[in-house]
């Protein structure tokens, strides 16, 4: 499938999990892809390995440093040649109920998952601006289930997701007449290593997973690939009509009350 050809796109937190899948997706469907991300080594735009995914490259950058964001946005575009897609995928985890979390932490999450995203699309506004001209733009935002579902012990996290679905809405709004269309993801529990890393610390790792998995009407945890192809679906050319959308990928968890077993 080729339906990405001449597409250029940027991924934040790409190189794990959600982003590193949606990059090499993208890239597999013909796209241009520059993954923005801080493992990424400072000094430039460089070449990704993987076999197969050799329009994938990476940039250096950190969502929660205006600076560092303008500047990676900056030589991703100048490599790219400028930017018709933008994945907002960059983000970090919390437990906790609204007590668990000091102010510090609070201002934390909230400046990575919340304001990292306004700093991401601030400065690739002009560019997508430019594309939206032509055959138009789209930004799609990683949300969560958790933005829309009341889960235990996820109040700052919940927060945080909450404000990127009404973020997505809001900006739909505010450009739809300059051909850039703004949708969301909603994943429920994704097979991360982020999720790994909280089994991991979790005192009995399979119960906790059962536990994880049991939520999920399918039964199971959503795979990272999963994702990758509804932000391909609502980043795709194809989607002309698809804006202010939130597209639900977790198992059912929003809508479904299935019978117990």
């Amino acid at each position: 499938m080729t339906d990405f050809t001449d597409v250029r796109a940027l991924v934040t937190g790409a190189s794990s999990g959600i982003g590193l899948a949606t990059a090499r997706l993208l890239a597999e469907r013909g796209a241009t892809v520059v993954g923005l991300d801080l493992t990424v080594p400072p000094g430039g735009v460089r070449a990704e390995d993987g076999e197969g995914h050799g329009r994938r490259f990476g940039v250096h950058g950190d969502v929660g440093d205006d600076a560092s964001v303008l500047s990676a946005v900056t030589a991703a575009v100048a490599h790219l040649g400028g930017l018709d897609v933008l994945v907002n995928n960059a983000g970090i985890g919390a437990q906790g109920t609204v007590a668990d979390n000091d102010d510090a932490e609070w201002h934390r999450v909230l400046d990575i998952n919340v304001l990292g995203t306004v700093r991401t699309v601030r400065a690739a506004l002009p560019h997508l601006r430019e594309a939206g001209r032509g055959r138009g733009a789209a930004v799609v935002n990683t949300c969560s289930i958790a933005a829309t579902a009341g889960l235990p012990r996820r109040a700052l996290y919940s927060a945080s997701k909450g404000a990127i679905a009404s973020l997505t809405l809001a900006m739909a709004a505010d450009h739809v007449a300059e051909g850039i269309r703004v949708t969301c993801v909603n994943p429920g529990t994704v097979d991360t290593p982020w999720v790994g890393r909280l089994l991991d610390a979790a005192d009995d790792p399979e119960a906790e997973r059962a536990a994880l998995e049991a939520r999920q009407p399918t039964g199971r945890l959503v795979s990272a690939d999963e994702v990758a192809q509804a932000v391909a679906y609502l980043a795709a050319p194809s989607s002309g009509a698809t804006t202010g959308t939130a597209l639900a990928v977790d198992g059912g968890m929003h809508g479904l009350r299935p019978a117990r077993r």
